[in-house]
């Protein structure tokens, strides 16, 4: 059962407020990573579906919901409602063939997946879109992330968005909704989705089980709880920390090695199958961030819950704006590096030079 996320009631009563018959064939949910559009997604469409759906009341915060027991909520809870599709980015190990024939793409373990959503996985959505419903009832696609759609996969939607069948409902999430088709966008119901609060936000990571240590993340992943619970599912957590004490421990160093820092790194990335060469190099440019922020203003953004780690910190302001801008080059090829140790020598050398105090020599290259 996906906890519901308090900070979601306006989007509810914006969305159902005129009655769920209402509802247009096609909403689209924009806003943040890790704001909750997926789980908003995931709810609306056990909504849709439910064959006997709860009214709204005090104890649902005034929203309708899924009975969660009903043999629609039964299928949907294990994968294998027929009425119901989510359409993702494809496996990329796959041939081009069998990927584009896929109607669904659900990632498996240790497999690497493509970063876009192809025109056979919208194609395959036809007969189950103009084909009757398996329970005489709604259909729901899930479209997630839908801007990994390439144009060929969005103007496919488009065809079939223009004169879709009354009990077909589409859900499409997006975190990055400028970069869809503008005739898209008119096609679809938007709503917006914004940052909680960060009560909500520790609230609702408690109320579905996140460690005591999740709540520190939140200011590392700008607010967005659904990442933090994300990052502690798949293992995530103790790696971030690795790689941001990491980094507080160049404060207290006197004399840092980049060498030493690129290998404990690399050594990191291979053992941490969760954490990647990219998310490592964007971790870093965040922290040069927050320093040249707290020679600034006086604080932090993204790492208050190591603001101590800093105190003392001598970094002078010039090395930080300047090395920030350096670090920005490696985030363009941070995905596919030629050589990770060589990357992360070179990364590590900018990085140790941009906080070094102004009275130390720069650290060279190998």
């Amino acid at each position: 059962m996906i906890s519901y996320m308090d900070w979601h009631s306006n989007q509810w009563r914006a969305l159902l407020g005129n009655g769920i018959g209402r509802l247009g064939h096609a909403t689209l949910l924009i806003g943040g990573k890790g704001l909750g559009q997926r789980e908003f997604a995931d709810q609306l469409a056990a909504l849709l579906l439910c064959e006997a759906p709860r009214a709204a009341s005090a104890s649902s915060a005034g929203r309708p919901h899924a009975c969660g027991s009903c043999p629609s909520c039964h299928w949907l809870s294990t994968e294998s409602h027929p009425d119901f599709r989510a359409v993702q980015p494809e496996d990329a190990g796959e041939g081009d063939d069998e990927a584009e024939e896929k109607a669904t793409a659900v990632p498996g373990k240790g497999k690497k997946l493509s970063s876009a959503i192809k025109i056979g996985a919208i194609r395959a959505l036809e007969d189950f879109v103009f084909v009757g419903s398996h329970r005489h009832g709604r259909r729901v696609v899930i479209i997630d992330p839908a801007e990994a759609m390439n144009v060929h996969a969005a103007n496919a939607l488009l065809k079939i968005l223009e004169e879709p069948p009354a009990s077909v409902y589409f859900i499409l999430v997006s975190c990055k909704s400028r970069a869809l088709l503008p005739t898209l966008r008119s096609r679809c119901r938007s709503l917006e989705f914004s940052r909680p609060s960060r009560a909500d936000a520790e609230a609702w990571l408690r109320n579905v089980g996140s460690d005591t240590r999740g709540a520190r993340f939140l200011d590392v992943v700008n607010g967005a709880p659904a990442t933090v619970l994300e990052w502690q599912h798949s293992k995530l957590l103790p790696a971030m920390e690795s790689v941001i004490d990491s980094l507080f421990a160049l404060l207290r160093s006197s004399s840092a090695d980049p060498l030493a820092l690129a290998t404990q790194w690399d050594a990191l990335l291979k053992k941490e199958a969760t954490l990647s060469l990219e998310l490592l190099v964007e971790a870093t440019q965040r922290w040069v961030f927050d320093l040249a922020q707290r020679h600034a203003v006086g604080e932090m953004h993204y790492h208050t819950a190591w603001a101590g780690s800093a105190s003392g910190a001598s970094a002078p302001l010039s090395g930080l704006t300047r090395g920030w801008r350096e670090l920005l080059r490696f985030r363009r090829s941070a995905n596919h590096p030629l050589n990770q140790l060589l990357f992360l020598e070179d990364f590590a050398t900018q990085l140790v030079r941009a906080v070094a105090p102004a009275d130390t020599p720069a650290p060279g290259k190998r």
